[in-house]
């Protein structure tokens, strides 16, 4: 896990908000029927709860799967995000030892 990718990414409280919403899909209107089964959330859905432009969110989806704790899935036209669970208990794991470390 970089670290500092991690931290980039964060360090916008939207990001950290879509991070949040991510948590739980009943944050965001139902799938349509044509996406049932697929995991995640499209990032239409993620924009209009956002009220941000398509070119904002695209830029912060981005980095947030940049830094690891977003993973995409493309269907057709549209692409699905979900939390990568496994990264972000790293990166938290990765925080809390910087902090810790003893420094010279």
């Amino acid at each position: 896990m970089d670290l500092q990718a991690g931290l980039t990414a964060l360090n916008n409280p939207v990001r950290r908000q879509i991070l949040d919403w991510l948590k739980d899909r009943a944050n965001f209107p139902p799938a349509l029927p044509e996406h049932a089964g697929v995991d995640g959330v499209c990032v239409g859905y993620i924009q209009e709860k956002a009220g941000l432009s398509q070119s904002t969110i695209s830029g912060y989806m981005a980095l947030l799967k940049q830094a690891g704790l977003v993973v995409s899935e493309r269907h057709g036209q549209w692409t699905f995000y979900r939390r990568d669970e496994a990264a972000i208990a790293a990166f938290a794991e990765a925080f809390r030892d910087a902090l810790t470390r003893a420094q010279p």
